[in-house]
């Protein structure tokens, strides 16, 4: 329809126009166009025009209301209202704001929500990129909406906040995106960030803040109002790695407390010292952005290196939909991706947000250093990620750095391809907990330069075939976590743990090894009703454990030529251990050995006297198949050991000694034990400056081959039957 063509219509009145178009249309036409009193009493004209082009042809007179049939043909994006409006300071961008006659313009009026289709983008036919930029950047649009795939090419920075983008669970594309810059996640297809303010506060704490105390000693307070938004981070630690800092977060000014103390809304999770450098980065930052409901396709080309080597231009030409910095409440859910090269949500110093319901399968690759993730969270606070999944990709979460997040029903497959699901850097992370996931879990394992600690992480109800979490991991809490060995991955079912305060509660693996790296905790290592099913020769307990290891209702099979290195105290309390009767020595090195209650079958303990050590055995039943050999045994070490044995019960068969203890110097106090056939083998054990108390004890069918009583050997009250 020409403007010659295009019927004008003068209102008879307010019923007329509610009628012909609503009155919530030209409310908001009269105070847009800023019409007069006098405009107002007399109505504003109303034009028809078929489509949007033909507002082109009509000058826009401030007051005037133009209603348009469609965009381009019937039915492509509905009825258009417009306001006739001054075109001065505005910008003709083919859909909110639309060019008429005169350098006039028409606006799109709407209730705050708008599509892409009010731009004439009807489909991925053509890049809806301005019409992204004109909406996200118009403050009156506080919903976007999609009801067609689309295509973009720009890689978009904005500072908008309080928007929600639904795509409606349409198909994003990105192929012929603009390139990315060198080493870039923050180059997604939008980009939400908050902006600095120039203030910088720089300061070295004068007096030690604590950990768990959001009370800080700053300069002074009234350079941190209230309300205001810091990114603070500390020195790296002394003589550590490069990037290595307890403290990197994004946190809000909640109280002045007097002219030197600030409150925060963050409890530290590592105490620092006094003189300990601060920086703190002022920041307004973006707020309650949501986006949700998109399915998107990365940009190729997605052949390249597969080993992660350089260079690989995919880092450039790849695309990913969403980064976040510097943000709050910013919420991401029902997003599905493939083939991207970033993470496809990445976050920075980001706090109170959601990642819910989305997923990543098949990104190009799985090695090349940051690439290929589900959602990437770097020095952030109090974040969700729930019920997402991951196939074939190199983490479906990664939390770096942050702190008092939560990842609830995420599972991950396909990850014999090379990636785990569940990861953290080992960048001070804390107080990060997993519920009722599935796949492989590696935490604070990146590297020294990052410090590869972190502390209170708990993991209940996973399963996966490969538990790693054997850095500088602090009270680290594991409840019903599952290992199960898989022939394509890691057939031993691995888990690894640090004797720091870790504590196990009903879990099951098949090779477990415990060492320690940081010695922090104020609890104890415990392991408590669980399962493990150790391969040949390995090693439990490795050499650095100086700390106490509890094992509490335990069932551990496959002693076979297993080693406890630790000069820490091993104690298994009503746990049953085995072995196959074929197998080689267990050897034990702790300083402290105490089986209390319990079994232990077929397996053949030596002492290795390796240091000096304490041994107990306290109303435990051993047995054997074995014919040879002994079931609890020294080696020629220059070790002194301790032996109390109370209350036992050993049974054998043949050759096999119940004890042997045949070397060096020993201190043993045998009491109210029970042996069964076999032979006790104590004869040579006991030579000046050993002793040996025998007594209250039975023998049926043993052998025995005590040493002489004298001053340091006393056998004495016990039932012999031959």
């Amino acid at each position: 329809m020409t403007q010659a063509s295009a019927k004008s219509v003068r209102s008879a009145g307010r019923r007329a126009l509610i009628a012909g178009i609503g009155a919530a249309a030209l409310g908001s036409a009269a105070a847009v166009a800023g019409g007069s009193r006098a405009d107002a009493a007399e109505g504003p004209r109303v034009q028809h025009v078929g489509t949007v082009a033909d507002l082109a042809g009509i000058r826009a007179t401030p007051g005037d209301v133009a209603i348009a049939a469609c965009y381009r043909e019937q039915g492509d994006a509905g009825l258009l209202v417009y306001a006739g409006a001054d075109g001065k300071d505005r910008k003709a961008n083919g859909g909110t704001v639309i060019a008429g006659r005169r350098g006039t313009v028409w606006l799109l009026q709407h209730d705050g929500t708008v599509d892409f289709r009010a731009f004439g983008i009807a489909g991925p036919e053509s890049a809806a990129d301005d019409a992204l930029a004109a909406m996200v950047t118009d403050t009156s649009i506080r919903r976007i909406e999609a009801h067609t795939d689309l295509l973009f090419q720009r890689r978009h920075r904005f500072t908008r906040s309080l928007l929600e983008i639904d795509f409606g669970g349409h198909t994003v594309s990105s192929e012929g995106i603009e390139k990315n810059s060198h080493d870039n996640p923050f180059g997604a297809v939008m980009f939400f960030t908050g902006e600095p303010v120039e203030d910088t506060v720089e300061h070295a704490l004068a007096e030690a803040w604590p950990e768990l105390t959001d009370a800080v000693a700053v300069p002074d307070s009234g350079r941190f109002p209230v309300g205001s938004w810091w990114a603070v981070q500390c020195a790296p630690v002394a003589g550590g790695g490069a990037d290595e800092r307890e403290l990197q977060r994004f946190v809000e000014v909640t109280q002045q407390i007097d002219g030197n103390h600030i409150r925060i809304d963050y409890l530290n999770g590592w105490p620092l010292a006094e003189g300990r450098q601060l920086t703190w980065r002022r920041y307004e930052p973006v707020s309650s952005v949501r986006i949700s409901r998109m399915r998107f396709l990365g940009a190729g080309p997605f052949e390249g290196p597969t080993d992660g080597s350089l260079p690989d231009s995919r880092e450039m030409t790849g695309s990913h939909p969403l980064a976040f910095e510097y943000a709050i409440r910013c919420d991401v859910t029902d997003v599905h991706a493939s083939r991207t090269w970033w993470p496809v949500v990445m976050r920075r110093w980001n706090t109170h947000f959601r990642t819910e319901r989305c997923s990543i399968e098949n990104p190009p690759t799985v090695f090349y250093g940051g690439a290929g993730y589900l959602t990437q969270q770097i020095s952030c606070l109090y974040g969700r990620i729930s019920d997402c999944t991951s196939s074939n990709a190199r983490h479906l979460n990664d939390l770096t750095a942050s702190a008092y997040c939560i990842v609830e029903n995420c599972h991950g497959d396909g990850d014999d391809q090379g990636g785990n699901p569940f990861t953290t850097h080992g960048q001070y992370e804390h107080d990060l907990t997993f519920i009722g996931c599935s796949g492989l879990m590696d935490i604070a394992n990146s590297g020294g330069q990052w410090g590869t600690s972190a502390k209170r992480i708990t993991v209940r109800d996973h399963v996966c075939s490969w538990f790693v979490a054997g850095t500088k991991i602090t009270d680290l809490t594991l409840e019903n976590v599952r290992v199960l060995g898989r022939s394509t991955f890691d057939p031993q079912a691995t888990m690894t743990i640090n004797a720091d305060g870790a504590q196990l509660r009903g879990c099951s693996a098949g090779l477990l090894a415990i060492g320690q790296r940081s010695s922090r905790s104020t609890r104890p290592t415990t392991i408590e009703d669980s399962t493990f099913a150790l391969p040949t020769e390995q090693v439990l307990v490795q050499t650095p454990v100086a700390a106490t290891v509890s094992f509490a209702r335990c069932t551990i099979t496959g002693l076979d030529g297993t080693k406890m290195r630790g000069s820490g105290h091993v104690r298994f309390v009503d746990c049953d251990l085995s072995g196959p009767a074929t197998g080689a020595p267990v050897e034990i090195s702790s300083s402290r050995v105490t089986i209390r209650g319990g079994t232990v079958r077929d397996a053949a303990l030596v002492m290795t006297a390796s240091r000096d050590q304490s041994v107990v055995l306290d109303a435990v039943e051993l047995s054997t198949e074995r014919t040879d050999g002994a079931m609890v045994s020294r080696a020629a070490g220059a070790g002194v050991i301790a032996w109390r044995v109370n209350g036992a019960t050993s049974t054998a068969a043949g050759a096999a000694a119940h004890l042997d203890i045949g070397a060096g110097v020993n201190h043993a106090r045998i009491v109210d034990a029970q042996f069964i056939g076999g032979r006790l083998l104590l004869e040579n054990g006991f030579p000046e400056a050993s002793t040996l108390l025998y007594s209250a004890s039975s023998e049926r069918g043993v052998e025995r081959r005590l040493p002489d009583e004298s001053e340091r050997v006393l056998i004495a009250d016990s039932i012999i039957i031959v």
